[in-house]
């Protein structure tokens, strides 16, 4: 059973009218890089909750969210409208098998993200563990409007602290963005932009891709991969070039 604890709102920013970000203080045990915990609020007298990704590093105090407001959700638009100092209901032990613990060494780790699922990568940047296995890293954040590239500061703050061994490449699909690509993930990966923006191949021998996001897009990129790159999923019993969570 899940055990709840109390959390303080710290701060809330805005990035965008459905993009923001949730700051707290919560007793939570200590989490890996790349987990989940869940939030939840009584409303009417019913818990509601929702698993989000930790921006921030493991044993960084101020515990952080990135969300998107859902016009019809029950519990976004509530945790959107939170101030300092309010009460929000949080699972002390974190889940999740999105973690570097999971994936295999390799060249290049490729880490892909659509929307509010940047931050699982940020977590794990941020803490900078483990990392030393890979000799290039890159994170691509794929978003609709270059306005909703809400963390872009502290990726380009994360590629100088790594040196050159970190590479970051954004991605916009609905209109043109300077610095980034157009388009959709799985096509800038089957005509062979990503890499040659990058730098770096993609390939079977040389990488591992971790996928998180829009469900249509892991599908379209995993399939992608397995047809033109002969890639597979990676599993504990079989290993593979391929690690994925849904984020929806």
């Amino acid at each position: 059973m899940a055990d709840w604890v109390s959390g303080k709102v710290t701060k809330v920013t805005f990035w965008t009218d459905t993009l923001f970000s949730l700051y707290l203080h919560a007793p939570v045990q200590p989490f890996t890089a790349g987990q989940f915990a869940k939030l939840g609020l009584e409303i009417d007298g019913e818990r509601v909750q929702r698993a989000y990704s930790y921006v921030n590093a493991p044993g960084n105090p101020d515990l952080e969210f990135y969300l998107v407001t859902v016009p019809e959700g029950k519990l976004s638009p509530r945790l959107a409208a939170l101030k300092p100092g309010d009460e929000v209901l949080i699972v002390s032990e974190a889940a999740g098998f999105f973690v570097l613990e999971e994936v295999p060494d390799c060249d290049t780790l490729w880490m892909l993200a659509t929307g509010t699922a940047i931050g699982p990568y940020l977590s794990i940047l941020q803490e900078g563990k483990d990392l030393e296995r890979f000799k290039n890293l890159v994170l691509v954040h794929a978003a609709r409007y270059e306005a909703d590239l809400s963390y872009l500061p502290l990726m380009r703050e994360l590629a100088q602290r790594y040196g050159g061994k970190l590479r970051i490449q954004t991605v916009v699909s609905r209109e043109a963005a300077p610095g980034s690509l157009t388009g959709r993930l799985p096509f800038l990966i089957e005509t062979g932009a990503l890499e040659e923006a990058v730098g770096l191949p993609m390939t079977a021998d040389t990488s591992h891709v971790m996928l998180c996001g829009n469900p249509q897009m892991v599908r379209d990129t995993q399939q992608l991969l397995k047809e033109t790159r002969e890639m597979t999923k990676h599993l504990r019993r079989r290993p593979g070039h391929m690690t994925a969570e849904h984020y929806w």
